[in-house]
C-alpha cells in the first residue's frame, strides 16, 4: 500500500468519538442568519436583505445588492430588529431608495436615504414604550402604516396593538384598535383601500384570524371596515394586492393553506388552486411572503408538500400550476420582481442563501451565503425523510441524519448514539437545508432524528391540530416512537438515545425523559417545565396559547399538574444538561433554574449554562461555541467517550467516576 493509499485510510474510532474538521468554533463562524428579504431601488432591481452577525452579539444588519456590488447599510450600533411579539420580523420596509427600520435597542424607527452614500440614519420617532413592525410606505400621504405595541409602566400589564399611521413629523395616528393583535397592513396600488389581519385571544393567528378590508377616507382613516375572509376556526395569511388592484390572501378554510383572492364586486372569494399543499406556513413572525406578481396574471409561489417546497408559477385565470426547476427543498421567502425572483432558500448540501433566478435566463445566481466556508459535500450527512407508525394509528415523518465522517470509521458491529430533536413553536416545522449544528453532531458518530411530530405545520391543519389539548403527549409519542424505529431499523443503539429540544421541544424533551423510559440523556435550550409558571410570566402573544394546547381553565388545571415535569421530578432519573438565556422574555430562567435545582437535590447527573444578554435563542458566536462544546463534552462524558485529560467545558453536578 502506498504512503498516499494510507494517508486515505480511515481511522476507526467509536461512534460519538470521532474527530471533526466541523469545530464548534466553525459553526459559530459560519451562522449567518439570513432574513426579511425585499425589493427596492428606483426600478425595483435592488435587493434587501438582513443578515445576522454573530460575531457582533447577534446584531442584525440591513444588507443591499445594487447592480453587481453588495454593501451593507446599517453598520454598527445599528441593530435591524423589531421586539413586537417577542418575536419581532417585519422590521424595515423600502420605498425606493428610502428605508425605514426599527432599531432593536431604543425601538425608534429611523428613515435612510440610500441613494447618498455619506447619509446617517435619521430617527423618524422617539423613545418610548412603543415597538413597531410590519411597515407599510403610504408614499401619497407621506407616513408609514405599522403595527404598534405601546406598552405602558406596569410591566404585568398586557401592551395595546393596533394599526397606526406614522407621520413624517414622527407623529402617530390609529387607523385600527381594538383586537388584541393585528398584522399584515396592505395598501392597495391605488392607495385607497388597506387590507390587514387581526386576531383575538385565546387564538393564534395559525388557529382564527380575519381578513378585513376598508376605503381610506380624505382624513386617512379606513371607514366601515368589512370582514372579507376568515374567522375563529380559519387562518389567514399573507394578503397582497395584485398589480390590478384585486385582493389576494391565503387561507386553510379547505384544510390546507391555499391561494384565494376577492373577485372584483367584492362579494365574494374564489379559490385559485386547491390542492392538498401549503402556501403559507405559520405567523410567529412579522413580513413572511410566500408569493408574488409578476404581472396581474401570473403568480410566482412557493408551496409545502410533504415538509418539502416546491416553486411554481400559477395562472389564476385557469388554475394552471407550473412547477420551476430549482435546486432548493427549503423555499422560506420569496419576492418577485417583472424579471426575477430573489429568494431565500436550502436544501440538503446547500445552506440557507440569496438566490435569484432570472426569468430569461437558465441556472441561479448566489448573492449571499449563510455559510460562507462549506465542508467538501463528501463529508455532509444527507437526510432522508422518513415516516413511521406512532400511538394510535398515527403516523409521524422526520429526517434522519446518519453519522458520516469520510475520514473515520465506527469499529464493525457498533451501532451509533442517535440524538433525536423535537423543533420548538410547538406549531412550526424542521426542515432539511444543510446546517453546520446538524453536522457537529453526524461528523463526530452521532446520529440525529430531525422530527416533524403531530402538530407541525407543512401537513395540513388536520395533522398541525393533532396537538391541540395534547401538547406534551403526541409530540412525546412521535418522538419515542421515531427512536424505537430507528433502533427496530437498526440504525440506532438502544442503549445510548438523546433527545434535545429548545423552547416547546424543551417541554418535549422533559416529558420524554420524565415519563418514557427510552432516552437515555438529554438536553433542554429553554424549555417549559412548569405549564402553569408559563401562563403566569408568558408575554402577551403567547399567554393564552395554552388554552389551545393544554385546555382552557379551570380544565387545564389538573392536566397542568400532570404535564409539567417540574410536579414529577421524582420520575425523572436521567442526566441532563440545561441551556438558559437571562434575558429571556418567552420562556423565563426560573423554567430552567427549577429543574436544575431539583435534579441536584435528586442527585442525578446535570449541568446548567446560564447565559447573560441572551434571550429567546442564543445570536452571540462566543455562545454558540460555548453550548455546542458543552453538549457535545456532557454527552461523551455520560457514554464513557470524554478525553479525561481534556478541560472539561462545563461543570456536572452528582458527576460520580
Amino acid at each position: 500500500m502506498t504512503s498516499a493509499e494510507l494517508k486515505m485510510s480511515p481511522i476507526t474510532a467509536p461512534y460519538g468519538a470521532w474527530p471533526s474538521t466541523i469545530s464548534a468554533a466553525r459553526v459559530a463562524a459560519g451562522a449567518t442568519p439570513l432574513s426579511t428579504l425585499m425589493l427596492g431601488g428606483a426600478d425595483g432591481s435592488d435587493i434587501f436583505w438582513l443578515a445576522g452577525r454573530a460575531a457582533e452579539a447577534g446584531r442584525n444588519t440591513l444588507l443591499r445588492h445594487h447592480g453587481v456590488t453588495t454593501g451593507e447599510l446599517t453598520p454598527a450600533p445599528f441593530n435591524v430588529r423589531s421586539r413586537v411579539h417577542e418575536y419581532g420580523g417585519g422590521a424595515y420596509a423600502v420605498d425606493g431608495d428610502t428605508i425605514y427600520f426599527s432599531h432593536f435597542a431604543d425601538n425608534v424607527v429611523y428613515k435612510l436615504d440610500v441613494a447618498d452614500d455619506g447619509a446617517a440614519p435619521v430617527a423618524l420617532t422617539t423613545a418610548g414604550k412603543q415597538r413597531f413592525a410590519d411597515f407599510v410606505v403610504d408614499r401619497a400621504r407621506d407616513r408609514l402604516i405599522a403595527v404598534r405595541e405601546l406598552h405602558g409602566d406596569d410591566p404585568h400589564a398586557q401592551p395595546a396593538n393596533t394599526l397606526c399611521a406614522i407621520n413624517a413629523d414622527g407623529g402617530e395616528t390609529v387607523l385600527a384598535q381594538g383586537a388584541d393583535f393585528y398584522s399584515s397592513p396592505r395598501l392597495s396600488p391605488d392607495g385607497r383601500s388597506l387590507a390587514w389581519l387581526s386576531w383575538d385571544h385565546p387564538r393564534m393567528p395559525w388557529q382564527g384570524t380575519t381578513l378585513w378590508l376598508a376605503d381610506i377616507g380624505d382624513d386617512g382613516l379606513p371607514s366601515a371596515p368589512k370582514r372579507i375572509a376568515g374567522g375563529a376556526e380559519e387562518s389567514i395569511c399573507q394578503p397582497e394586492w395584485s398589480p390590478d388592484g384585486l385582493l389576494h390572501f391565503v387561507s386553510d378554510r379547505s384544510g390546507w393553506w391555499n391561494l384565494y383572492r376577492l373577485c372584483r364586486e367584492r362579494d365574494r372569494t374564489e379559490g385559485l388552486c386547491p390542492m392538498e399543499a401549503e402556501f403559507a406556513s405559520p405567523h410567529w413572525t412579522f413580513g413572511n411572503s410566500m408569493y408574488g406578481f409578476r404581472s396581474a396574471s401570473e403568480i410566482i409561489c412557493t408551496y409545502i408538500d410533504k415538509g418539502v417546497s416546491r416553486l411554481a408559477r400559477l395562472l389564476p385565470g385557469s388554475g394552471k400550476l407550473e412547477a420551476i426547476a430549482n435546486p432548493y427543498e427549503e423555499i422560506r421567502e420569496l419576492r418577485v420582481a417583472k424579471g426575477y425572483i430573489a429568494m431565500l432558500a436550502g436544501g440538503p448540501t446547500i445552506p440557507m442563501e440569496l438566490a435569484r433566478i432570472d426569468f430569461t435566463e437558465e441556472g441561479v445566481e448566489i448573492l449571499a451565503q449563510s455559510i460562507e466556508e462549506l465542508p467538501d459535500e463528501d463529508q455532509l450527512s444527507i437526510p432522508t425523510s422518513i415516516s413511521y407508525p406512532s400511538a394510535n394509528g398515527r403516523t409521524s415523518h422526520a429526517f434522519f441524519y446518519p453519522p458520516r465522517n469520510r475520514d473515520v470509521q465506527a469499529p464493525e458491529g457498533s451501532k451509533p448514539p442517535v440524538i433525536v430533536i423535537s423543533h420548538g413553536g410547538p406549531t412550526g416545522m424542521t426542515v432539511n437545508t444543510l446546517n453546520l449544528k446538524t453536522q457537529y453532531w453526524t461528523s463526530r458518530g452521532f446520529g440525529v432524528l430531525d422530527v416533524n411530530y403531530g402538530g407541525s405545520t407543512g401537513f395540513g391543519r388536520a395533522y398541525r391540530d393533532l396537538l391541540k389539548g395534547q401538547w406534551g403527549i403526541v409530540d412525546v409519542e412521535d418522538c419515542v416512537a421515531g427512536a424505537k424505529a430507528l433502533v427496530e431499523r437498526g440504525l440506532a443503539d438502544g442503549e445510548r438515545l438523546i433527545i434535545r429540544g429548545g423552547s416547546a421541544g424543551g417541554l418535549t424533551t422533559l416529558c420524554a425523559l420524565t415519563f418514557h423510559n427510552v432516552f437515555k440523556v438529554g438536553a433542554s435550550y429553554y424549555g417549559v417545565s412548569d405549564l402553569k409558571g408559563l401562563d403566569q410570566d408568558s408575554h402577551k402573544f403567547e399567554s393564552h396559547y395554552n388554552e389551545y394546547l393544554i385546555a382552557p381553565q379551570p380544565q387545564a388545571e389538573a392536566l397542568y399538574q400532570a404535564r409539567s415535569p417540574i410536579n414529577h421530578t421524582g420520575k425523572l432519573a436521567r442526566p441532563m444538561i440545561f441551556f438558559q438565556g437571562l434575558d429571556d422574555k418567552v420562556v423565563p430562567p426560573q423554567q430552567s433554574e427549577m429543574m436544575v435545582e431539583a435534579l441536584k437535590a435528586r442527585g442525578v447527573p446535570v449541568a446548567y449554562v446560564p447565559l447573560a444578554g441572551e434571550g429567546h435563542g442564543f445570536r452571540k458566536g462566543e455562545n454558540i461555541v460555548r453550548t455546542l462544546e458543552a453538549e457535545l463534552y456532557f454527552y461523551q462524558r455520560m457514554f464513557g467517550l470524554h478525553d479525561p485529560a481534556a478541560t472539561p467545558p462545563v461543570h456536572i453536578d452528582n458527576l460520580k467516576d
